[in-house]
């Protein structure tokens, strides 16, 4: 199928003016290869999550959620505005993570392999949608 330029440029345009829409930034569409949905309804989704070490994920974004790790994992967090921070998580813990736009590298020796309950009554908001309500 041909495009003109015109349409392509449009297309290109969209992207920057309107990043958000029509965009999915979820991550089952950012990174399909790592997540499986283990269950879902209109309140909660559970996933499965199995990262190798020196993987990295995309941005993208997960309202509020808990995850529970089934080994040691560290990550390399990364953040719309350019900071990093690491996270750890033990074996049969339960880790809190607020609703949130990141990117994941997994840096340590094993593979990242949790559950995540995603929270859909608590989801993640644009900074400039926080501040209008």
């Amino acid at each position: 199928m041909k495009y003109s330029k015109y349409a392509l440029l449009a297309l290109i345009v969209a992207c920057f003016v309107f990043p958000s829409r029509g965009f999915s930034q979820d991550v089952l569409k950012i990174a399909p290869e790592h997540y499986i949905v283990l269950m879902e309804n209109e309140h909660v989704r559970v996933l499965e999550v199995k990262i190798n070490p020196g993987e990295k994920e995309a941005m993208h974004t997960h309202p509020a959620t808990i995850h529970f790790p089934f080994a040691p994992a560290k990550v390399k967090v990364g953040y719309p505005d350019g900071t990093f921070v690491e996270r750890e998580g033990e074996a049969g813990g339960a880790i809190w993570v607020g609703p949130e736009k990141h990117t994941i590298e997994n840096i340590g020796d094993t593979v990242i392999h949790a559950y995540i309950v995603e929270l859909k009554d608590i989801p993640y908001k644009e900074k400039n949608q926080q501040m209008k309500e």
